[in-house]
């Protein structure tokens, strides 16, 4: 009896994989033609399409998928487990993998062990019996060939993917690194003209400082020469005022003459003249 492990699943998967346990025991499906084995490259990856076949002529359709190191069967289903241990029959013998859900809740991978491609890989049938309302299955008719052709294309698109992968990171580090080379070369740019701005600030502060003490200067001539001029003034004014009072009191009172000095006369004081 096989034992898998199943996590975060609804109560209808819960119900869905007990049933598809035991659809392993019933008659095998009615298998269609065999794969095609048509590789198409994706983006990162290639893969090739698979259509199952149940006993009622209903189809699921699931695609392996490869990067060259790993091999996924990628399907869609309603509900698909965010996580699971889930089995599959290759040539009626069980093989478990993991499943993990890719997108919206629908689409799932199971990644795919080596046991299980080695199983695959020997051709033969695949079974399913959780994918649809019934088992579906598949024959594997050229499926060593297949799988090799789908890892050899997987690599080769993974590595071109890397290649461009790394190529845009470095030309996008190159831009980044030419951004912040700009970047700082703005700021230094941005420096020497806020330093050039600052220095004829500081030259212009000077010389107007230098202007405003010349006309303090010249303010504080004009001022002394000025009071000088009216001392000046006034000392005149002065003595044009004592010159005007003398003058009135001249002209009112005007002062006497002196005497008229006397002619001088030999006064006979008897001394003995020779002749």
């Amino acid at each position: 009896m096989i034992k898998f492990l199943v996590s975060g699943l609804a109560p209808a998967l819960l119900a869905s994989a007990a049933l598809a346990s035991g659809a392993m025991a019933a008659p095998a499906p009615v298998l269609g033609d065999a794969p095609s084995w048509i590789i198409t490259p994706t983006a990162d990856a290639c893969h090739t399409e698979i259509d199952l076949l149940g006993r009622s002529g209903a189809m699921a359709r699931v695609s392996l998928v490869s990067d060259g190191q790993h091999v996924g069967l990628v399907f869609t289903k309603d509900s698909a487990p965010e996580r699971a241990f889930l089995p599959l029959r290759v040539n009626l013998k069980p093989y478990a993998n993991l499943v993990l859900r890719t997108g919206g809740g629908k689409s799932a991978e199971m990644i795919l062990s080596d046991e299980t491609l080695a199983a695959i890989r020997k051709g033969g049938t695949l079974q399913i019996g959780w994918l649809a309302d019934e088992p579906v299955g598949a024959p594997l008719a050229g499926s060593g060939e297949g799988l090799a052709n789908l890892k050899t294309c997987g690599a080769q698109v993974a590595a071109e993917h890397r290649a461009l992968l790394s190529a845009r990171a470095q030309a996008q580090a190159a831009a980044e690194a030419d951004q912040r080379a700009k970047a700082v070369a703005d700021e230094q740019l941005a420096l020497v003209a806020a330093q050039r701005a600052a220095a004829e600030a500081e030259r212009d502060r000077q010389q107007a400082a230098a202007q405003a003490e010349t006309l303090r200067a010249q303010r504080e001539q004009a001022l002394a020469q000025a009071e000088l001029r009216r001392r000046q003034q006034d000392a005149e004014d002065d003595q044009r005022r004592v010159q005007a009072q003398y003058q009135a009191q001249y002209d009112d009172d005007p002062p006497a003459l002196p005497p008229e000095p006397q002619p001088y006369r030999y006064r006979d004081r008897g001394y003995y003249r020779p002749y």
